[in-house]
């Protein structure tokens, strides 16, 4: 499988940017050799026994707008462009957990909390099997003593699995 790595992005110019954003939430990241048979089962793949615990987009809604339930932290830790298209309201981006960057703001942002504070975890730039950035966070919340660490499960991307499901959205920072 090929990976595909975007260097002097501030270089870039806007159609390609805007073109990388319609693509992910059109159809989600897709390696130049995955053809439709891989992409399909790659959308329906079931998270692996031992990964992250995952919250299905559906549950969290509903926890999010119950006036009874306990709000999780809910942290975006993929792209800023893809945060700024659309976002869950109330989420906070942090950067890519992709990065060491991303990582350290991420553990900055979490260090003075209780280690049982409810926290979620999110990307949604590709299909669950190939997000680079979620695994990371949620390893290191858990390296870190946090004990009520979810994962987001977004099975294709972010525009499919919840935008186009009609799931409440912000937009912008």
């Amino acid at each position: 499988m090929k990976s595909i790595r975007m260097r002097g992005v501030a270089g870039a110019t806007l159609p390609i940017v805007v073109t990388f954003v319609l693509a992910v939430f059109a159809g989600g990241c897709r390696s130049e050799a995955a053809g439709p048979a891989a992409t399909a089962s790659a959308a329906a793949a079931e998270p692996q026994a031992g990964g992250p615990v995952l919250i299905q987009p559906a549950e969290l809604v509903n926890i999010l707008k119950s006036p009874k339930a306990q709000k999780p932290l809910v942290i975006q830790v993929g792209f800023y462009v893809l945060y700024v298209q659309a976002h869950i309201p109330g989420s906070e981006y942090v950067g890519p957990a992709s990065s060491p960057e991303g990582l350290q703001m991420l553990r900055q942002r979490v260090a003075s909390l209780p280690r049982t504070q409810p926290i979620v975890v999110y990307c949604g730039c590709c299909p669950w099997s190939q997000c680079p950035t979620v695994g990371p966070a949620y390893q290191m919340l858990r390296g870190m003593g946090f004990t009520n660490v979810k994962a987001l499960y977004i099975a294709r991307n972010f525009g499919v699995d919840w935008v186009q499901l009609g799931y409440p959205v912000a937009r912008g920072r």
